[in-house]
Protein backbone atom coordinates (compact mmCIF):
# COMPACT_ATOMS: atom_id res chain seq x y z
CA UNK A 1 0.00 0.00 0.00
CA UNK A 2 2.80 2.41 0.94
CA UNK A 3 4.74 1.80 -2.27
CA UNK A 4 1.62 2.28 -4.37
CA UNK A 5 0.83 5.53 -2.52
CA UNK A 6 4.31 6.87 -3.31
CA UNK A 7 3.51 6.54 -7.02
CA UNK A 8 -0.18 7.44 -6.96
CA UNK A 9 -0.03 10.60 -4.81
CA UNK A 10 2.26 12.68 -7.07
CA UNK A 11 0.55 11.33 -10.19
CA UNK A 12 -2.92 12.24 -8.89
CA UNK A 13 -1.63 15.63 -7.74
CA UNK A 14 -0.20 16.20 -11.20
CA UNK A 15 -3.52 15.43 -12.86
CA UNK A 16 -5.19 17.80 -10.41
CA UNK A 17 -2.68 20.55 -11.20
CA UNK A 18 -3.54 20.23 -14.90
CA UNK A 19 -7.17 21.19 -14.29
CA UNK A 20 -7.01 23.62 -11.36
CA UNK A 21 -7.44 27.24 -12.40
CA UNK A 22 -6.50 28.93 -9.12
CA UNK A 23 -2.77 29.72 -9.12
CA UNK A 24 -2.34 29.51 -5.35
CA UNK A 25 -4.21 26.23 -5.16
CA UNK A 26 -2.02 24.67 -7.88
CA UNK A 27 1.12 25.68 -6.01
CA UNK A 28 -0.33 24.39 -2.75
CA UNK A 29 -0.94 21.03 -4.45
CA UNK A 30 2.71 20.97 -5.55
CA UNK A 31 4.02 21.66 -2.04
CA UNK A 32 1.55 19.28 -0.43
CA UNK A 33 2.42 16.40 -2.75
CA UNK A 34 6.16 17.00 -2.26
CA UNK A 35 5.85 16.98 1.54
CA UNK A 36 3.58 13.91 1.48
CA UNK A 37 6.05 12.07 -0.74
CA UNK A 38 8.94 12.89 1.58
CA UNK A 39 6.93 11.84 4.65
CA UNK A 40 6.06 8.48 3.06
CA UNK A 41 9.68 7.98 2.05
CA UNK A 42 10.66 8.62 5.67
CA UNK A 43 8.22 5.90 6.74
CA UNK A 44 10.01 3.48 4.43
CA UNK A 45 13.18 4.05 6.46
CA UNK A 46 11.38 3.43 9.76
CA UNK A 47 9.42 0.39 8.60
CA UNK A 48 10.48 -1.26 5.33
CA UNK A 49 7.29 -1.85 3.32
CA UNK A 50 6.45 -5.24 1.81
CA UNK A 51 6.61 -5.85 -1.91
CA UNK A 52 3.65 -4.71 -3.98
CA UNK A 53 2.11 -5.63 -7.34
CA UNK A 54 3.13 -9.30 -6.96
CA UNK A 55 6.74 -8.36 -6.36
CA UNK A 56 7.09 -5.95 -9.27
CA UNK A 57 7.60 -3.12 -6.79
CA UNK A 58 10.03 -3.48 -3.90
CA UNK A 59 12.37 -1.13 -2.05
CA UNK A 60 15.73 -2.81 -1.62
CA UNK A 61 18.64 -0.66 -0.29
CA UNK A 62 19.46 0.57 -3.82
CA UNK A 63 15.90 1.71 -4.43
CA UNK A 64 15.56 3.22 -0.96
CA UNK A 65 18.74 5.27 -1.37
CA UNK A 66 17.77 6.77 -4.72
CA UNK A 67 14.12 7.23 -3.79
CA UNK A 68 15.25 9.25 -0.78
CA UNK A 69 17.54 11.42 -2.91
CA UNK A 70 14.70 12.03 -5.36
CA UNK A 71 12.22 12.90 -2.61
CA UNK A 72 14.51 15.35 -0.80
CA UNK A 73 15.51 17.10 -4.01
CA UNK A 74 11.94 17.36 -5.22
CA UNK A 75 10.83 18.90 -1.93
CA UNK A 76 13.62 21.50 -2.15
CA UNK A 77 12.77 22.15 -5.81
CA UNK A 78 9.04 22.50 -5.05
CA UNK A 79 9.70 25.18 -2.43
CA UNK A 80 12.07 26.99 -4.78
CA UNK A 81 9.55 26.62 -7.61
CA UNK A 82 7.03 28.81 -5.79
CA UNK A 83 9.59 31.63 -5.59
CA UNK A 84 10.57 31.00 -9.20
CA UNK A 85 7.00 31.25 -10.48
CA UNK A 86 6.36 34.39 -8.44
CA UNK A 87 9.46 35.93 -10.00
CA UNK A 88 8.19 35.01 -13.43
CA UNK A 89 4.81 36.53 -12.70
CA UNK A 90 6.47 39.79 -11.69
CA UNK A 91 8.55 39.78 -14.86
CA UNK A 92 11.86 39.90 -12.98
CA UNK A 93 13.37 36.59 -13.83
CA UNK A 94 13.96 33.77 -14.67
CA UNK A 95 15.72 32.62 -17.59
CA UNK A 96 16.45 35.80 -19.38
CA UNK A 97 15.62 34.37 -22.83
CA UNK A 98 11.88 34.57 -22.03
CA UNK A 99 10.67 37.64 -23.84
CA UNK A 100 6.95 37.35 -23.33
CA UNK A 101 4.26 37.75 -20.71
CA UNK A 102 3.79 35.26 -17.90
CA UNK A 103 0.14 34.69 -18.64
CA UNK A 104 1.16 33.01 -21.91
CA UNK A 105 3.24 30.45 -20.02
CA UNK A 106 1.44 27.19 -19.22
CA UNK A 107 2.00 26.99 -15.47
CA UNK A 108 -0.67 24.31 -15.09
CA UNK A 109 1.11 22.05 -17.59
CA UNK A 110 4.44 22.83 -15.95
CA UNK A 111 3.32 21.85 -12.44
CA UNK A 112 1.33 18.87 -13.71
CA UNK A 113 4.30 17.47 -15.64
CA UNK A 114 6.60 18.17 -12.68
CA UNK A 115 4.47 15.99 -10.40
CA UNK A 116 4.05 13.20 -12.98
CA UNK A 117 7.83 13.37 -13.42
CA UNK A 118 8.21 12.65 -9.68
CA UNK A 119 5.83 9.71 -9.98
CA UNK A 120 7.82 8.18 -12.85
CA UNK A 121 11.14 8.64 -11.05
CA UNK A 122 9.63 6.95 -8.00
CA UNK A 123 8.51 4.03 -10.15
CA UNK A 124 12.02 3.70 -11.59
CA UNK A 125 13.54 3.46 -8.11
CA UNK A 126 11.08 0.75 -7.02
CA UNK A 127 10.85 -1.40 -10.15
CA UNK A 128 12.02 -4.99 -9.74
CA UNK A 129 11.01 -6.06 -13.26
CA UNK A 130 13.36 -4.95 -16.02
CA UNK A 131 10.46 -4.32 -18.38
CA UNK A 132 8.67 -2.11 -15.86
CA UNK A 133 11.94 -0.31 -15.18
CA UNK A 134 12.22 0.47 -18.90
CA UNK A 135 8.65 1.82 -18.92
CA UNK A 136 9.45 4.05 -15.93
CA UNK A 137 12.59 5.47 -17.56
CA UNK A 138 10.63 6.19 -20.74
CA UNK A 139 7.92 7.79 -18.60
CA UNK A 140 10.48 10.19 -17.10
CA UNK A 141 11.44 11.27 -20.62
CA UNK A 142 7.88 12.02 -21.69
CA UNK A 143 7.02 13.82 -18.45
CA UNK A 144 10.15 16.01 -18.40
CA UNK A 145 10.28 17.10 -22.06
CA UNK A 146 7.53 19.76 -21.65
CA UNK A 147 9.42 21.11 -18.63
CA UNK A 148 12.44 21.88 -20.80
CA UNK A 149 10.23 23.77 -23.27
CA UNK A 150 8.53 25.84 -20.55
CA UNK A 151 9.61 29.20 -21.96
CA UNK A 152 8.42 28.45 -25.49
CA UNK A 153 11.53 29.91 -27.13
CA UNK A 154 13.31 28.47 -30.16
CA UNK A 155 16.37 27.51 -28.07
CA UNK A 156 14.24 25.64 -25.54
CA UNK A 157 12.22 23.98 -28.33
CA UNK A 158 15.43 22.78 -29.96
CA UNK A 159 16.72 21.48 -26.62
CA UNK A 160 13.44 19.65 -25.90
CA UNK A 161 13.37 17.98 -29.32
CA UNK A 162 17.04 17.03 -29.03
CA UNK A 163 16.32 15.56 -25.60
CA UNK A 164 13.35 13.57 -26.88
CA UNK A 165 15.09 12.33 -30.01
CA UNK A 166 18.43 11.29 -28.50
CA UNK A 167 16.96 9.84 -25.31
CA UNK A 168 14.32 7.95 -27.30
CA UNK A 169 17.04 6.36 -29.42
CA UNK A 170 18.89 5.45 -26.25
CA UNK A 171 15.75 4.03 -24.66
CA UNK A 172 15.11 1.99 -27.83
CA UNK A 173 18.59 0.47 -27.51
CA UNK A 174 17.90 -0.22 -23.84
CA UNK A 175 14.71 -2.04 -24.85
CA UNK A 176 16.74 -4.13 -27.28
CA UNK A 177 19.17 -4.88 -24.46
CA UNK A 178 16.26 -5.95 -22.25
CA UNK A 179 15.13 -8.32 -25.02
CA UNK A 180 18.66 -9.75 -25.11
CA UNK A 181 18.50 -10.49 -21.38
CA UNK A 182 15.19 -12.22 -22.01
CA UNK A 183 16.80 -14.35 -24.75
CA UNK A 184 19.75 -15.09 -22.43
CA UNK A 185 17.28 -16.72 -20.04
CA UNK A 186 15.68 -18.96 -22.67
CA UNK A 187 16.45 -22.68 -22.62
CA UNK A 188 14.76 -25.52 -24.49
CA UNK A 189 12.84 -26.47 -21.36
CA UNK A 190 12.42 -23.27 -19.32
CA UNK A 191 12.47 -19.48 -19.29
CA UNK A 192 13.86 -17.09 -16.68
CA UNK A 193 11.45 -14.15 -16.18
CA UNK A 194 12.73 -10.57 -16.23
CA UNK A 195 12.06 -10.19 -12.50
CA UNK A 196 15.30 -9.19 -10.81
CA UNK A 197 15.04 -11.89 -8.12
CA UNK A 198 14.54 -14.62 -10.74
CA UNK A 199 17.44 -13.38 -12.87
CA UNK A 200 19.75 -13.32 -9.85
CA UNK A 201 18.62 -16.74 -8.63
CA UNK A 202 19.15 -18.27 -12.09
CA UNK A 203 22.15 -16.21 -13.17
CA UNK A 204 24.27 -19.32 -13.72
CA UNK A 205 21.84 -20.47 -16.43
CA UNK A 206 21.99 -17.23 -18.45
CA UNK A 207 23.75 -17.38 -21.81
CA UNK A 208 26.94 -15.29 -21.52
CA UNK A 209 27.09 -14.22 -25.15
CA UNK A 210 23.58 -12.78 -25.06
CA UNK A 211 24.20 -11.27 -21.64
CA UNK A 212 27.34 -9.47 -22.86
CA UNK A 213 25.43 -8.09 -25.84
CA UNK A 214 22.63 -7.02 -23.49
CA UNK A 215 25.07 -5.22 -21.19
CA UNK A 216 26.63 -3.21 -24.01
CA UNK A 217 23.22 -2.21 -25.35
CA UNK A 218 21.98 -1.27 -21.90
CA UNK A 219 25.09 0.77 -21.10
CA UNK A 220 24.69 2.67 -24.36
CA UNK A 221 20.90 2.95 -23.94
CA UNK A 222 20.63 3.91 -20.30
CA UNK A 223 24.01 5.64 -20.52
CA UNK A 224 22.41 8.02 -23.01
CA UNK A 225 19.80 8.99 -20.42
CA UNK A 226 22.46 9.08 -17.71
CA UNK A 227 24.65 11.46 -19.70
CA UNK A 228 27.70 9.26 -20.30
CA UNK A 229 29.90 10.45 -23.16
CA UNK A 230 29.73 10.15 -26.12
CA UNK A 231 25.92 9.72 -25.75
CA UNK A 232 25.65 12.89 -23.65
CA UNK A 233 24.94 15.42 -26.40
CA UNK A 234 21.35 16.17 -25.31
CA UNK A 235 22.39 17.04 -21.78
CA UNK A 236 24.15 20.44 -22.09
CA UNK A 237 21.34 21.94 -24.17
CA UNK A 238 18.53 20.55 -22.00
CA UNK A 239 20.13 21.57 -18.70
CA UNK A 240 21.05 24.99 -20.03
CA UNK A 241 17.70 25.88 -21.61
CA UNK A 242 15.38 24.42 -18.98
CA UNK A 243 14.24 26.58 -16.06
CA UNK A 244 16.80 26.35 -13.28
CA UNK A 245 14.46 24.42 -10.99
CA UNK A 246 14.00 21.81 -13.73
CA UNK A 247 17.76 21.66 -14.36
CA UNK A 248 18.23 20.86 -10.67
CA UNK A 249 15.88 17.88 -10.94
CA UNK A 250 17.25 16.69 -14.27
CA UNK A 251 20.82 16.64 -13.01
CA UNK A 252 20.21 15.73 -9.38
CA UNK A 253 17.43 13.15 -9.73
CA UNK A 254 16.72 12.09 -13.32
CA UNK A 255 20.27 11.00 -14.15
CA UNK A 256 20.18 8.79 -11.04
CA UNK A 257 17.20 6.88 -12.43
CA UNK A 258 19.25 5.77 -15.44
CA UNK A 259 22.11 4.94 -13.04
CA UNK A 260 19.74 2.69 -11.08
CA UNK A 261 18.94 0.85 -14.32
CA UNK A 262 22.68 0.31 -14.91
CA UNK A 263 23.09 -0.94 -11.33
CA UNK A 264 20.30 -3.48 -11.87
CA UNK A 265 22.03 -4.69 -15.02
CA UNK A 266 25.37 -4.87 -13.19
CA UNK A 267 23.74 -6.96 -10.46
CA UNK A 268 22.65 -9.57 -12.99
CA UNK A 269 25.98 -9.63 -14.83
CA UNK A 270 28.03 -9.95 -11.64
CA UNK A 271 25.80 -12.80 -10.45
CA UNK A 272 26.42 -14.49 -13.83
CA UNK A 273 30.20 -14.18 -13.42
CA UNK A 274 30.81 -11.35 -15.91
CA UNK A 275 32.19 -8.83 -13.41
CA UNK A 276 35.55 -8.51 -15.19
CA UNK A 277 33.91 -7.80 -18.55
CA UNK A 278 31.37 -5.29 -17.24
CA UNK A 279 34.00 -3.61 -15.09
CA UNK A 280 36.19 -2.90 -18.10
CA UNK A 281 33.30 -1.43 -20.08
CA UNK A 282 32.19 0.83 -17.23
CA UNK A 283 35.70 2.01 -16.37
CA UNK A 284 36.48 3.20 -19.87
CA UNK A 285 33.08 4.78 -20.39
CA UNK A 286 33.58 6.57 -17.08
CA UNK A 287 37.05 7.88 -17.89
CA UNK A 288 35.99 8.94 -21.39
CA UNK A 289 33.06 10.90 -19.94
CA UNK A 290 35.37 12.65 -17.50
CA UNK A 291 37.78 13.50 -20.33
CA UNK A 292 35.07 15.00 -22.54
CA UNK A 293 33.70 16.99 -19.60
CA UNK A 294 37.16 18.32 -18.72
CA UNK A 295 37.75 19.59 -22.27
CA UNK A 296 34.37 21.33 -22.37
CA UNK A 297 34.51 22.82 -18.88
CA UNK A 298 37.85 24.59 -19.34
CA UNK A 299 36.56 26.31 -22.50
CA UNK A 300 33.04 27.11 -21.25
CA UNK A 301 31.54 30.61 -21.33
CA UNK A 302 28.01 29.77 -20.08
CA UNK A 303 27.79 28.86 -16.39
CA UNK A 304 24.67 26.68 -16.77
CA UNK A 305 26.34 24.69 -19.55
CA UNK A 306 29.41 24.42 -17.32
CA UNK A 307 27.24 22.81 -14.66
CA UNK A 308 25.74 20.50 -17.29
CA UNK A 309 29.18 19.29 -18.38
CA UNK A 310 30.01 18.85 -14.71
CA UNK A 311 27.13 16.37 -14.58
CA UNK A 312 28.71 14.47 -17.48
CA UNK A 313 31.91 14.33 -15.43
CA UNK A 314 30.20 13.04 -12.31
CA UNK A 315 28.19 10.42 -14.19
CA UNK A 316 31.56 9.24 -15.47
CA UNK A 317 32.82 9.05 -11.89
CA UNK A 318 29.82 6.91 -10.94
CA UNK A 319 30.44 4.53 -13.84
CA UNK A 320 34.14 4.38 -12.96
CA UNK A 321 33.42 3.58 -9.31
CA UNK A 322 31.06 0.73 -10.17
CA UNK A 323 33.50 -0.55 -12.81
CA UNK A 324 36.33 -0.59 -10.27
CA UNK A 325 34.37 -2.79 -7.90
CA UNK A 326 35.19 -3.38 -4.25
CA UNK A 327 35.23 -0.15 -2.25
CA UNK A 328 34.68 1.76 -5.49
CA UNK A 329 31.02 0.68 -5.53
CA UNK A 330 30.44 2.10 -2.05
CA UNK A 331 32.22 5.27 -3.14
CA UNK A 332 30.08 5.53 -6.28
CA UNK A 333 26.82 5.26 -4.30
CA UNK A 334 28.01 7.84 -1.77
CA UNK A 335 29.12 10.03 -4.65
CA UNK A 336 25.69 9.79 -6.28
CA UNK A 337 24.17 11.15 -3.07
CA UNK A 338 26.71 13.95 -2.69
CA UNK A 339 26.59 14.94 -6.35
CA UNK A 340 22.80 15.14 -6.36
CA UNK A 341 22.76 17.52 -3.40
CA UNK A 342 25.59 19.72 -4.65
CA UNK A 343 24.41 19.92 -8.26
CA UNK A 344 20.82 20.74 -7.30
CA UNK A 345 22.21 23.43 -5.01
CA UNK A 346 24.23 24.94 -7.86
CA UNK A 347 21.38 24.95 -10.38
CA UNK A 348 19.02 26.60 -7.91
CA UNK A 349 21.62 29.27 -7.13
CA UNK A 350 22.20 29.67 -10.88
CA UNK A 351 18.54 30.61 -11.18
CA UNK A 352 19.06 33.35 -8.60
CA UNK A 353 22.13 34.61 -10.45
CA UNK A 354 20.19 34.81 -13.72
CA UNK A 355 17.50 36.77 -11.91
CA UNK A 356 20.13 39.29 -10.79
CA UNK A 357 22.17 39.65 -13.97
CA UNK A 358 19.77 38.52 -16.74
CA UNK A 359 22.53 36.53 -18.40
CA UNK A 360 24.12 33.08 -18.39
CA UNK A 361 27.46 34.34 -19.69
CA UNK A 362 30.29 33.98 -17.17
CA UNK A 363 32.00 37.17 -18.36
CA UNK A 364 28.88 39.25 -17.65
CA UNK A 365 28.59 38.16 -14.01
CA UNK A 366 30.88 39.97 -11.60
CA UNK A 367 31.06 41.22 -8.02
CA UNK A 368 28.51 38.59 -7.02
CA UNK A 369 29.66 38.35 -3.42
CA UNK A 370 29.27 42.08 -2.86
CA UNK A 371 26.09 42.53 -4.86
CA UNK A 372 24.26 39.51 -3.40
CA UNK A 373 26.25 38.08 -0.45
CA UNK A 374 24.06 35.05 0.26
CA UNK A 375 23.84 34.06 -3.39
CA UNK A 376 27.59 34.59 -3.82
CA UNK A 377 28.45 32.50 -0.76
CA UNK A 378 26.14 29.67 -1.82
CA UNK A 379 27.53 29.70 -5.35
CA UNK A 380 31.11 29.54 -4.08
CA UNK A 381 30.25 26.83 -1.56
CA UNK A 382 28.51 24.79 -4.28
CA UNK A 383 31.49 25.07 -6.62
CA UNK A 384 33.92 24.08 -3.87
CA UNK A 385 31.69 21.11 -3.07
CA UNK A 386 31.27 19.93 -6.65
CA UNK A 387 35.01 20.02 -7.39
CA UNK A 388 35.66 17.83 -4.34
CA UNK A 389 37.16 20.27 -1.87
CA UNK A 390 37.16 19.23 1.79
CA UNK A 391 35.23 19.33 4.04
CA UNK A 392 32.36 18.71 1.61
CA UNK A 393 30.98 15.23 0.99
CA UNK A 394 32.27 14.87 -2.57
CA UNK A 395 35.85 14.91 -1.30
CA UNK A 396 35.11 11.80 0.77
CA UNK A 397 33.34 9.91 -2.02
CA UNK A 398 35.98 10.77 -4.64
CA UNK A 399 38.71 9.68 -2.22
CA UNK A 400 36.93 6.36 -1.56
CA UNK A 401 36.74 5.72 -5.33
CA UNK A 402 40.45 6.51 -5.67
CA UNK A 403 41.24 4.16 -2.78
CA UNK A 404 39.12 1.48 -4.44
CA UNK A 405 41.02 1.89 -7.72
CA UNK A 406 44.38 1.58 -5.98
CA UNK A 407 43.14 -1.33 -3.87
CA UNK A 408 42.00 -3.18 -7.01
CA UNK A 409 45.33 -2.31 -8.71
CA UNK A 410 43.77 -0.18 -11.44
CA UNK A 411 46.75 2.18 -11.41
CA UNK A 412 46.28 3.58 -14.92
CA UNK A 413 42.61 4.37 -14.28
CA UNK A 414 43.53 5.98 -10.95
CA UNK A 415 46.16 8.18 -12.61
CA UNK A 416 43.83 9.35 -15.40
CA UNK A 417 41.11 9.93 -12.82
CA UNK A 418 43.35 12.18 -10.71
CA UNK A 419 44.61 14.18 -13.70
CA UNK A 420 41.09 14.83 -14.99
CA UNK A 421 39.87 15.84 -11.54
CA UNK A 422 42.67 18.41 -11.34
CA UNK A 423 41.84 19.85 -14.77
CA UNK A 424 38.15 20.16 -13.92
CA UNK A 425 38.99 21.62 -10.52
CA UNK A 426 41.05 24.39 -12.13
CA UNK A 427 38.48 25.12 -14.85
CA UNK A 428 35.45 25.38 -12.59
CA UNK A 429 37.20 27.28 -9.81
CA UNK A 430 38.53 29.83 -12.30
CA UNK A 431 35.00 30.52 -13.58
CA UNK A 432 33.49 30.67 -10.10
CA UNK A 433 36.06 33.04 -8.62
CA UNK A 434 35.72 35.32 -11.63
CA UNK A 435 31.97 35.55 -11.07
CA UNK A 436 32.21 36.03 -7.31
CA UNK A 437 35.21 38.33 -6.86
CA UNK A 438 35.91 40.14 -10.16
CA UNK A 439 35.17 43.85 -9.96
CA UNK A 440 34.27 45.78 -13.11
CA UNK A 441 35.04 49.44 -12.44
CA UNK A 442 33.53 50.56 -15.74
CA UNK A 443 30.28 48.62 -15.29
CA UNK A 444 27.21 50.71 -14.46
CA UNK A 445 26.17 50.49 -10.84
CA UNK A 446 22.82 48.75 -10.51
CA UNK A 447 20.84 48.13 -7.36
CA UNK A 448 20.86 44.52 -6.29
CA UNK A 449 17.59 42.73 -6.92
CA UNK A 450 16.02 41.25 -3.82
CA UNK A 451 16.31 37.49 -3.59
CA UNK A 452 13.50 36.14 -1.44
CA UNK A 453 14.02 33.78 1.47
CA UNK A 454 12.08 31.07 -0.39
CA UNK A 455 14.66 31.22 -3.19
CA UNK A 456 17.58 31.02 -0.75
CA UNK A 457 16.44 28.48 1.86
CA UNK A 458 16.28 25.37 -0.40
CA UNK A 459 19.85 25.77 -1.74
CA UNK A 460 21.05 26.69 1.76
CA UNK A 461 19.54 23.47 3.12
CA UNK A 462 21.20 21.41 0.38
CA UNK A 463 24.54 23.12 1.08
CA UNK A 464 24.30 22.19 4.75
CA UNK A 465 23.50 18.57 3.87
CA UNK A 466 26.48 18.14 1.56
CA UNK A 467 28.71 19.79 4.20
CA UNK A 468 27.42 17.50 6.96
CA UNK A 469 28.04 14.42 4.79
CA UNK A 470 31.66 15.53 4.47
CA UNK A 471 32.05 15.77 8.23
CA UNK A 472 29.85 12.95 9.45
CA UNK A 473 28.20 9.93 7.81
CA UNK A 474 25.31 8.70 9.98
CA UNK A 475 25.41 5.00 10.85
CA UNK A 476 21.95 4.36 9.38
CA UNK A 477 22.95 5.91 6.07
CA UNK A 478 26.31 4.10 5.99
CA UNK A 479 24.47 0.82 6.58
CA UNK A 480 22.11 1.35 3.63
CA UNK A 481 25.04 2.39 1.41
CA UNK A 482 26.96 -0.73 2.44
CA UNK A 483 23.95 -2.99 1.78
CA UNK A 484 23.35 -1.35 -1.61
CA UNK A 485 27.03 -1.76 -2.53
CA UNK A 486 26.91 -5.41 -1.50
CA UNK A 487 23.91 -5.98 -3.79
CA UNK A 488 25.76 -4.44 -6.76
CA UNK A 489 28.80 -6.60 -6.03
CA UNK A 490 26.68 -9.76 -6.16
CA UNK A 491 25.43 -10.06 -2.60
CA UNK A 492 21.89 -10.90 -1.54
CA UNK A 493 19.43 -9.41 0.92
Amino acid sequence: MLLTALIIIPCAAGLLAFVLRAVRLRRAVLIGAALAHMALTGLCWLRPPPAAWHGWLFLDPIGLLFLSITSVLFCAAALYCVAYLRREAQGTHADYEAGFLFENQPEAVFLGCLLVFLSMMTLACMSQHLGLLWVAIEGTTLASAPLIHFHRQHHSLEAAWKYLLICSIGIALALLGTFCINVAGLTPTSHVPLMLRDLLANAGRLDHAWLKAAFVLLVIGYGTKMGLAPMHTWLPDAHSEAPSVVSALLSGALLNCAFVALLRTQQVCVAAGLEHYTGQVLRWFGLFSMGVAALMIISQTDFKRMLAYSSVEHMGILALGVGIGGAGVFGALLHALNHSLAKALLFLVAGNIIALYHTKEIKNVHDLLRRAPWTGMLWLAGILAIVGMPPFGLFISEFVILSGALGQQHYLAATIYLVLLCVIFAGMLNCATSMVYRHESHAPVQPAARTTALALLPPLGLALLVLILGLYLPAWLARVLALAAALVRGGAL
